[in-house]
């Protein structure tokens, strides 16, 4: 059986490809140095903010990262995360990526799409933070471009709507209403002012 970390790398190759032949670009982060950082001397393998500068991010590229398990790789579309040097478990514009290896110091390429327009924020919080503040971090612009493929624009899911109980279920269906046509509403209302005046005439006579 393949495992499954293969599987996905796989499919990641096969999205990659396809991507780049249908006019998107792929970036691979920090070019032939990757994503790294050297815990002795504290420092990031290159300028990974003067690397984004000079890329063209659109939707539906990829950005590559090249690393090993020694870094992590958050992706935020919170400014504040990225300032903090710290993943937030409660932030759902949040992601971690790791390829599923959790082994130290093991090699790893972790592929993914731009999805979402705007502001994209990335960072390591490895070492508490440390090799963020030392430069393991960076921020690009996704402009629309040619606008996402169509294997990766794919519709959400529907919403959730909850079963009926069973005495929603049991019970009969509601009656619907419709307006009655203009001229069945001016017959009503003049049948009821005839009674009116009907009534009005005994109460007089009497």
């Amino acid at each position: 059986m393949t495992p499954p970390v293969v599987e996905t790398l796989t499919a990641y190759a096969l999205l990659i490809t396809a991507a780049s032949a249908a006019g998107y670009s792929n970036h691979t982060v920090g070019g032939k140095l990757g994503w790294f950082f050297n815990a002795t001397t504290n420092t990031s393998a290159t300028n990974y903010t003067a690397w984004a500068a000079a890329q063209t991010f659109a939707l539906g590229d990829y950005l590559i990262f090249n690393t090993n398990s020694n870094q992590t790789v958050i992706q935020t579309y919170n400014q504040t995360t990225l300032r903090s040097c710290s993943a937030d478990d409660s932030d759902n514009g949040t992601f971690q990526y790791n390829g599923g290896i959790t082994n130290f110091g093991e090699a790893l390429t972790i592929a993914f799409p731009l999805t979402i327009e705007g502001p994209n924020y990335y960072f390591s919080d490895a070492g508490d933070g440390i090799q963020c503040q030392h430069g393991l971090a960076f921020q690009i612009n996704v402009t629309h471009g040619l606008g996402l493929p169509p294997s990766l624009n794919q519709p959400p899911p529907p919403p959730y709507i909850a079963p009926p109980s069973p005495d929603t279920a049991e019970s009969p269906l509601g009656t619907v209403l419709f307006p009655p046509p203009n001229d069945a509403v001016a017959s009503h209302y003049d049948v009821r002012w005839a009674l009116y005046c009907f009534v009005a005439v005994l109460i007089f006579l009497r």
